[in-house]
């Protein structure tokens, strides 16, 4: 009876113990998420499966930002323009009213520091539609899906742009993922043409990355 006493007794202490343990663990694992949480926002969203480095990813977002104000110098408000970076290589995409205003944009993004290459793919002319962008984010679902699909490239390792139905790959990838990529690029609906961005690398340059 006294056992049995001193055991109804210490039940409730040690379920007080144990709660209060259980919750100063996961209290500390708050924390832990909290911050890393805020890691990830200074991060801006950086990818582990990706073929740059981090540092490198970084560099590509800032120059992406950066892009809006020194076309906005160069000519204003004038045009449509997309820049994305890629192993600070920047492709341009969109469409300007005039040929001084295109190569003024691609003065004003090869002065970014970081940029090593400017790809300026700008159109000449008016502005494409709400119902072609609109579009165009299909194709560039439709293609991103292909990809991963495929099982056979790292879809991450490849960027997708699309404009007026003209694909845009991007990344570091080798000669037969360049091949097989553009190929299940080629093969989507409304796909007017595949422009090859990459930077190519050896099969032993690939393993190094790993």
């Amino acid at each position: 009876m006294t056992m049995n006493t001193s055991a109804s007794t210490r039940r409730p202490l040690f379920a007080t113990v144990l709660v209060g343990a259980l919750a100063a663990a996961t209290l500390a694992s708050m924390q832990g998420c909290i911050a890393l949480l805020g890691a990830g926002a200074v991060a801006g969203g950086l990818s582990l499966n990706d073929r740059r480095t981090g540092g490198t990813q970084i560099e590509d977002q800032a120059i992406e930002l950066k892009s809006g104000g020194r076309i906005r110098e160069a000519i204003g408000d004038k045009g449509h323009i997309n820049v994305t970076s890629y192993n600070r290589i920047a492709l341009v995409s969109g469409e300007v009213p005039a040929d001084a205003d295109k190569a003024a944009v691609e003065k004003a993004i090869a002065g970014i520091e970081g940029v090593t290459n400017v790809v300026n793919e700008l159109e000449v002319g008016a502005n494409s539609t709400l119902s072609t962008r609109s579009s165009d984010t299909v194709i560039t679902t439709r293609v991103k899906s292909g990809l991963i699909d495929a099982k056979d490239i790292q879809a991450s390792a490849i960027k997708v742009v699309t404009e007026r139905g003209n694909v845009y790959l991007m990344g570091r990838v080798s000669e037969r993922e360049a091949a097989r990529a553009a190929d299940i690029a080629r093969s989507q609906p409304s796909v007017m043409k595949v422009v090859r961005v990459f930077e190519i690398l050896t099969e032993d340059q690939l393993s190094n990355l790993k």
